[in-house]
């Protein structure tokens, strides 16, 4: 008896990923002060445009170092 189909492969059991989903890079979560690379303690942190820094002090020196670049 002539087989009048082929056999099609099984369909996926994962959905597919839309564009929107595969655009986004996993995101890293910070751990250590940009300014002195000590690790940043859960309670105290300073935050300032999208990035933590450990104490105030170093979260200063950010903005000073700023002010300086912007005057030069």
């Amino acid at each position: 008896m002539p087989e009048t189909e082929t056999a099609k492969p099984a369909a996926s059991t994962q959905p597919e990923k839309t564009n929107a989903q595969q655009a986004k890079p996993a995101e890293e979560k910070q751990t250590n002060c940009l300014a002195c690379n000590k690790p940043i303690k859960k309670l105290k942190r300073y935050y300032r445009n999208g990035k933590f820094y450990c104490n105030k002090k170093c979260w200063r020196k950010t903005l000073k170092a700023k002010e300086k670049e912007e005057t030069k």
